[in-house]
């Protein structure tokens, strides 16, 4: 049975839509197949790692009919990047194993029952669906997951909390130093809902949502969410994405985003950017601090190492407030402004002990707060 006949990009597109989540090297061999499942002219792929399942339906030619086997994703995505992009390739099942063809060439590929893929269980009952753009979705993720732990034992760290409230959907990312939030607008209202979606995940997303622009009278690509106690489920372009969740309270994010801070300076992110990231030359691989002396009219951003080098830069401000000398890790304060494309932030202090809070002068749904670090 000629399971699949397109063209090679087609192919490669699909297979790597759903193979992010394949590890090389697996307790389960099975685990880093694909399972492809022919239902009429339909086919449907679908890999897991027994915590995220990845599924997409496509229709890829071939004949018509029902077949089901799994066979090495990483393998098939490495054979048909040699590939050249309109080569039209097909894939034949023979007894235990397939064969993958394109132009002369010619593979033969062992396969794996379809029936020892282990599918993740979906949970019985799902909260009430709702949808965003993608491109919004996709919005915030870029805006808080830096700011997530990893490999942290406060394992609630290492992910990103959603929340779903009336018509606000909220992320938050922490790792006990700094936190990032980050929300928009939905169209419809719904319960309040608060999950944890594991690191992984967040990663897949990130990868896979669209963030193209449309014209007015287009209808945006959009993705449904649904909620359970322990997983989440995402519908988008043509794929079901279904992830367990990471179990855990998670911070209260209220509380430490500072209220009322009475120090405020607004200045150009990238000149700031650049000032950190020259100064950070200078700091020791162990310790990335950094000093901001912040008076009217002038920031001077320090560092030394043990070498006795020092770097010093200034920026000048439209500031009239308190004078605040305060040390941060420069990595943290780097990051924030790297991953947004603003022109001005803005840059909430109390004093030389207390977190500091970076806003958006354009973006009130942006907030993000770093500790201060003894120097």
């Amino acid at each position: 049975m000629i399971v699949l006949k397109t063209t090679q990009d087609k192919l490669l597109a699909v297979l790597q839509s759903v193979s992010g989540i394949v590890e090389r090297r697996h307790t389960l061999p099975v685990l880093a197949n694909v399972l492809i499942r022919k239902t009429g002219g339909q086919l449907q792929l679908t890999t897991s790692d027994l915590e995220i399942q990845i599924r997409t339906t496509a229709e890829l030619g071939g004949d018509e009919g029902t077949f089901a086997t799994t066979v090495g994703a990483r393998k098939m995505i490495d054979i048909l990047r040699t590939m050249p992009a309109d080569q039209v390739v097909s894939l034949e099942s023979n007894q235990s194993k397939v064969i993958l063809k394109g132009g002369k060439s010619k593979f033969t590929l062992q396969t794996l029952p379809a029936e020892d893929f282990p599918l993740v269980q979906e949970a019985p009952t799902f909260g009430p669906e709702f949808s965003v753009p993608q491109k919004t979705l996709k919005g915030l993720l870029h805006q808080v997951a830096f700011a997530m732990a990893v490999h942290d034992i406060r394992y609630y760290l290492n992910g990103i909390l959603f929340v779903a409230e009336g018509k606000t959907l909220s992320l938050v990312a922490t790792d006990g130093h700094r936190l990032a939030f980050a929300s928009a607008t939905l169209e419809t209202e719904v319960p309040k809902q608060e999950v944890i979606l594991p690191r992984k995940t967040v990663v897949e997303l990130q990868r896979l949502l669209s963030d193209a622009s449309v014209a007015d009278d287009a209808q945006a690509p959009m993705i449904e969410m649904r909620f359970a106690n322990n997983q989440a489920k995402f519908s988008f372009g043509g794929m079901e994405f279904v992830t367990k969740l990471v179990e855990g309270k998670f911070p209260d994010y209220n509380r430490v985003i500072p209220k009322n801070h009475k120090n405020t300076v607004t200045l150009g992110r990238a000149p700031l950017l650049a000032s950190l990231q020259r100064t950070a030359i200078l700091t020791s691989e162990k310790f990335k601090g950094v000093r901001l002396n912040i008076e009217p009219g002038v920031l001077r951003v320090a560092a030394n190492n043990a070498e006795q080098e020092e770097a010093m830069d200034e920026l000048d401000i439209d500031y009239g407030g308190d004078q605040i000398e305060i040390g941060f890790n420069v990595t943290y304060l780097i990051d924030a402004l790297a991953n947004m494309n603003q022109d001005m932030v803005t840059l909430e202090l109390q004093d030389s002990n207390s977190s500091a809070l970076v806003t958006l002068p354009d973006d009130a749904n942006f907030k993000y707060v770093v500790m201060p670090m003894r120097i």
